[in-house]
């Protein structure tokens, strides 16, 4: 039974959007050429892929339903459980939980408990259920066991490659660019592609007799709570711009071209918001939700659903209070673009504004916006991780690079240490911050004419 959340919806908008979008840069010469030199960066074409695999583990995760009751009664054939198709792929993950806290690749917990041993009852480390349950002498086969693993991974990654580059050069063969075109980076494309097809083969090699990146307090997999937190930070991303760009794009266009009371009315608007801490707006909206949510706690079928409106609202507070810095941008740049040839001819054969703001101001202002939309979705991952560290972020049942630091906050305190935690989602949430800010400047350097 699928079931479609809020934030899955306008996921999938989004995308229909990208989709749309490309179909136009694809059509129009000048951004096709545009986005191809990103592309011809080696760093542009690296990030792309990166970001890439990042999305498509958010859209597999952003794809829910209800499985079936392995018992079904006349009530009820399916469970009130929500899960995604990232979670079928990732099954050993999410179903292997063990006591408590383990060490990565550990093979027994990593606290003290009373346990029988010759009829005795002694303190010590249990050994896992199932990290490293596979081993009869964990000590001496263990690092042999793991190397074996990696190596067979890598090599079912390297084959997957393989088969990828046969199919890629034969199709480029068919299809070869003309003479005047430069190519792409391939051998570049090519090496990243090898590298996540390789980790993905280890992980998938790994991830059924070990904890990679160790357990919680509860036992839970931490590799699979930094994997579902990518569909949080990318929703973050994402979905705030689209609530974000309809308000800068608008009003900063309206302010800069019709100017007089337009523009101080605009003016008076984002200069009010801009003057409230974007911190105690943000922290006002999401407690006001919370009473609206615990006073109509009947209203949601699930805790999911719950966290899902949470998530929502969470994008919609920073969408609305981070539009002001594009709004000004723009306001600027149509304040110039209204004064050249081409408008004032508009504008004395009786154009219409807004279809002069249509036809000629919007397509000349949108290389501000795609810049600036590049360059914001880094900020706004990092802005979640902040905002969930101070418990005014995502709701604590979803999985979030914030809630995980949050929670490792306690651990690097307690003896002995539980760093991975922290280590996993530090390590994921800097990998696609600086992936993102890459294809920024790339971005920037083919779209911002003042560079080239």
């Amino acid at each position: 039974m699928w079931v479609v959340l809020l934030t899955d919806f306008f996921l999938f908008l989004l995308l229909a959007g990208i989709g749309l979008y490309s179909v136009l840069a694809y059509r129009s010469e000048h951004l096709r050429a545009a986005w191809r030199s990103v592309i011809m960066r080696r760093m542009g074409a690296v990030s792309v892929v990166v970001l890439g695999f990042f999305m498509g583990i958010a859209i597999l995760d952003s794809v829910h339903f209800h499985p079936r009751l392995e018992q079904p009664t006349e009530r009820a054939t399916h469970s009130n459980e929500i899960l995604s198709v990232f979670d079928v792929l990732v099954g050993p993950m999410r179903t292997q939980v063990e006591r408590t806290y383990s060490a990565p690749f550990a093979w027994r917990s990593h606290n003290k408990e009373a346990m029988e041993v010759e009829g005795q009852v002694v303190r010590g480390y249990p050994r896992l259920e199932y990290g490293g349950a596979h081993l009869q002498d964990p000590e001496r086969e263990r690092a042999g066991d793991i190397a074996v693993r990696v190596l067979s991974g890598a090599a079912q990654g390297a084959l997957v490659w393989s088969a990828l580059v046969l199919l890629v050069g034969g199709l480029r063969r068919r299809r070869a660019p003309p003479p005047d075109v430069a190519p792409l980076p391939w051998r570049w494309i090519a090496a990243t592609v090898l590298a996540l097809l390789a980790l993905i083969g280890v992980a998938a090699e790994l991830v059924g007799a070990y904890h990679i990146f160790g357990t919680d307090k509860v036992g839970e997999d931490v590799l699979y709570q930094t994997l579902k937190s990518i569909r949080t930070g990318v929703l973050i991303g994402t979905l705030t711009t689209l609530i974000m760009l309809p308000f800068a794009i608008a009003l900063g266009t309206m302010a800069g071209y019709f100017r007089g009371w337009v523009d101080d009315v605009i003016q008076y608007l984002y200069t009010t918001l801009n003057s409230i801490p974007g911190v105690l707006l943000i922290a006002a909206a999401i407690l006001s939700l919370h009473v609206y949510m615990s006073a109509h706690a009947e209203d949601y079928a699930s805790l999911a659903e719950r966290a899902d409106l949470r998530l929502l609202f969470l994008c919609m507070i920073l969408g609305l209070t981070s539009w002001t810095g594009l709004c000004r941008l723009l306001r600027g740049e149509v304040l110039k673009l209204r004064e050249q040839d081409y408008i004032q001819a508009a504008v004395a054969f009786g154009v219409p504004g807004m279809r002069i703001l249509w036809r000629h101001v919007l397509p000349n202002v949108m290389h501000i916006v795609l810049i600036t939309v590049v360059l914001d979705f880094s900020g706004l991952v990092l802005a979640e991780a902040v905002l969930s560290y101070v418990d005014i972020g995502v709701d604590p049942s979803m999985n979030s690079w914030g809630n995980m630091i949050n929670s490792a906050r306690l651990e690097m305190s307690r003896e002995p240490v539980v760093w991975w935690s922290l280590a996993a989602s530090f390590v994921f949430m800097f990998v696609l911050v600086l992936f993102a800010n890459l294809l920024a400047d790339a971005v920037r350097d083919a779209f911002d004419p003042r560079v080239q």
